[in-house]
């Protein structure tokens, strides 16, 4: 049975959010932010986000939206990816986010429904993207009987936990590579075994990538590596450019080359680093990317991972990182271990990164099989 989404859910927009860092606290209600949206689903906790007090949310009149209700941008860039999130517990919104909290208790089915059928198909201009409410409110849900929902919430949810495990295997191979890093070498902000101490630019040299027009993109050309090809310390080609411009030698990267975002939107962005291996074909990098080449790069990969680089670069009273210019990375500092332990951590990161590709395997299978069930369920 095909219903109007108002009919069985509210449909409504949040609320601007309170400015200045003096109404955030630790405890108190999670205030879910358009930035927030990509991190709540790729894995982190509500819980870990900025908070209000119930003073403050009083203040400003915010409206608290319910535990399962479902979110997903309305304006903005965000927009294009269609995330979909559903409340774990009760929070605040911001205005460029939808939420759509069901009449009845479908809130699971429809965050299935909604990962299959995304919202960005409402969007009528890519160029300012956004979708309306209106637009959304005469959404047409087949919502199906009782038991159907149910079985397809629960056939779905077990190959959503199976992914989730897959996912968290990933992680903790990650995290093993830096505890073998500690235990190799010590933290490298207390340099505890004494390495000899040597600025970046004596052990690696580093530049910024290419810049293109508009017109240069095409679908066959040369790939042209830009942030969102960087995830999880991984290479992702799920989202990429190809360009036919002229390129540089120096434009081209190598295997073994380090990339990092060097400037970005995203101030949690800049800084990130994927490691350059068994290319298929020539490809180049973005201008706001960097490539840093060293016959190091086992370490350095795995170093600009870790605290001690992030210290380095970061200016002022504030954590956050805008941009790594060259100037800040000649600036760098880098206790440097003997040539035979790092290329025994190289042998290691090796042999967990095969581990790692096992693991990629098997969730790629799991979201093929995802994929499947939710086209016979939602189709």
């Amino acid at each position: 049975m095909s219903v109007m989404l108002k009919n069985i859910a509210i449909i409504a927009a949040g609320q601007g959010a309170p400015q200045g860092d003096e109404n955030y606290c630790d405890n108190g209600i999670p205030f879910v932010k358009a930035g927030n949206l990509v991190e709540l689903v790729e894995g982190k906790p509500i819980t870990e986000i900025q908070k209000v007090s119930d003073e403050v949310a009083k203040k400003h009149k915010l409206r608290l939206y319910k535990k399962g209700s479902v979110l997903f941008a309305k304006s903005g860039m965000s927009c294009l990816k269609g995330y979909v999130y559903v409340l774990p517990q009760d929070a605040y919104v911001v205005s460029h986010l939808a939420c759509v909290t069901p009449n009845e208790d479908i809130s699971e089915y429809l965050r299935y429904y909604f990962q299959y059928n995304r919202p960005n198909k409402l969007i009528k201009d890519e160029a300012y993207p956004s979708i309306s409410l209106a637009d959304i409110e005469e959404l047409k849900i087949d919502i199906k009987t009782q038991i159907e929902r149910d079985s397809i919430v629960r056939n779905l949810a077990s190959v959503a936990h199976l992914i989730g495990l897959q996912k968290k295997q990933l992680q903790e191979f990650d995290t093993l590579i830096k505890s073998r890093f500690v235990e190799m070498f010590g933290d490298p902000l207390l340099n505890p075994k004494g390495y000899p101490i040597k600025m970046l630019p004596e052990i690696s040299e580093y530049w910024n990538g290419l810049t293109y027009k508009p017109e240069d993109v095409a679908e066959e050309g040369i790939i042209v590596l830009r942030s969102s090809n960087i995830q999880k310390a991984q290479l992702d080609f799920s989202d990429i450019v190809r360009v036919t411009c002229k390129i540089g030698v120096k434009k081209y990267v190598q295997d073994n080359d380090i990339l990092m975002c060097s400037r970005n939107g995203s101030a949690r962005l800049v800084g990130k680093v994927a490691l350059i291996s068994n290319r298929s074909e020539r490809m180049s990098f973005g201008a706001f990317m960097m490539v840093i080449r060293s016959a190091y790069y086992s370490y350095l990969m795995t170093y600009f991972q870790t605290p001690a680089f992030r210290t380095q670069i970061t200016t002022g009273a504030t954590t956050t990182i805008n941009q790594i210019t060259s100037r800040m990375l000649d600036n760098v500092k880098v206790p440097v271990p003997d040539m035979k332990s790092i290329d025994e951590f190289a042998r290691f990161v090796h042999q967990v990164d095969k581990l790692k590709l096992t693991a990629k395997e098997g969730l790629k299978k799991l979201e093929i099989m995802q994929k499947a069930l939710m086209q016979q369920y939602f189709c």
